[in-house]
């Protein structure tokens, strides 16, 4: 059977035509959030820039591609059509009549359908372990640099006994299949999932424990839902089955987390070190607010600039650090549509077929350019503060 092409004009034509839930959600995002920007603090405060607003409208891309992907892509990523193997792009899939708008790849899979797939698992992983890794670095990095002394000592030396382990074969060990038949995955997971419940709960209790109608609120709601999601992604025992994570996912976040928060812990210890011998934190000690309370609501407050900068660079770090991850075969499973692995499986036929490789190659490349265009604002509204 023949295979018919539509031209190049109408496969560009079709493709933003496939985005169309993602730019009517992003014209009503940026448009709101234009109009109210003086009203939004520092996310407003990004429309001011041209870089800014680059970053904003690249990440809000990428982020409405994940929620509407079913939408946006027209065939199943794992889906296989004989006849569409190494298909161009503009290939019209007999059957159906749907174009394969950027081609297919060896196994005669969408590869447009694939790359918008891919974003789900960057936009679900990265920021999540990053924010996990944040959790971890505050959670330790605050008494360390308010204390001083064997507290400091003692958690500076682990994290530089792990900032001095190589990443590379860090990662590897982490994330190798075998690792999952033993217990380290899951007692790692375990740890580091606690720390998000004992973040937030020291923070409720230190702000409202003169108040009891606000605190059992708080606590409870956080043990609760801190435990639910504990349970549905530590056991795998969540009794409504939405909080779930696969086994060769868990081994990737577990090691992204680990191998992220000993920097996350060196950039809070130091702001800190810093923040604790301002005026308004010895008003904190005059007033006799007690040490966490002035680390949570004294001192973090005022770090957060850099953190959110960190952070925005620590998920790029991370959606390239998958990419990588993915490229050489390791913890996600083969058939899964991540950039990494798409670019992995294309590459081995570059010399005959190039159109597999780019498009996971150009979203991973443009997502990244988009957090560091939003950190470079960041950066800069944060000097400003």
């Amino acid at each position: 059977m023949q295979i018919e092409y539509i031209g190049a004009f109408q496969t560009f034509l079709g493709v933003l035509a496939r985005f169309w839930p993602v730019w009517l959600a992003m014209a009503i995002v940026l448009v709101a959030s234009f109009n109210f920007r003086k009203h939004l603090g520092l996310y407003g405060q990004l429309f001011d820039s041209g870089v800014g607003i680059a970053g904003v409208s690249i990440c809000f891309f990428w982020l409405f591609t994940a929620i509407f992907a079913a939408k946006v892509a027209p065939f199943d990523p794992l889906s296989q059509i004989p006849i569409m193997k190494d298909a161009l792009p503009g290939a019209i899939e007999p059957a159906s009549k749907q174009v394969y708008l950027f081609g297919g790849d060896k196994l005669a899979r969408d590869v447009f359908s694939r790359m918008v797939y891919g974003s789900q698992i960057v936009l679900i992983i990265a920021p999540a372990a990053t924010a996990f890794a944040l959790m971890v670095g505050i959670t330790l990095g605050l008494p360390a640099g308010y204390y001083g002394g064997r507290i400091d000592s003692f958690l500076s030396f682990l994290a530089n006994l792990v900032l001095a382990f190589p990443v590379i074969l860090l990662f590897y060990l982490l994330v190798t299949p075998g690792i999952m038949d033993t217990p380290i995955p899951y007692a790692m997971a375990g740890v580091f999932f606690l720390f998000p419940i004992i973040f937030f709960s020291t923070l409720f209790y230190t702000r409202f424990k003169g108040r009891p109608e606000r605190i059992y609120l708080l606590l409870g709601l956080t043990l609760l839902i801190g435990g639910w999601v504990y349970a549905g992604l530590v056991f795998n025992a969540d009794p409504f089955g939405i909080i779930h994570i696969d086994p060769n996912q868990l081994n990737i976040f577990v090691a992204v987390v680990f191998a992220s928060s000993p920097g996350v812990f060196r950039i809070v210890r130091g702001l800190t070190m810093d923040i604790k011998t301002r005026d308004y934190v010895a008003a904190a000690q005059t007033r006799g607010e007690t040490p966490w309370y002035i680390m949570l609501w004294e001192i973090l407050p005022n770090a957060r600039g850099p953190l959110i900068v960190d952070a925005c660079l620590r998920i790029g770090y991370t959606t390239i650090l998958l990419g990588t991850l993915g490229y050489f075969g390791l913890g996600l499973a083969p058939e899964s549509p991540d950039w990494g692995t798409a670019i992995k499986d294309a590459s081995r036929l570059l010399r005959s077929f190039i159109h597999p490789a780019l498009p996971p190659t150009i979203a991973l490349m443009s997502f990244v350019l988009g957090l560091n265009l939003l950190a470079d604002a960041l950066r800069e509204q944060s000097m400003k503060d």
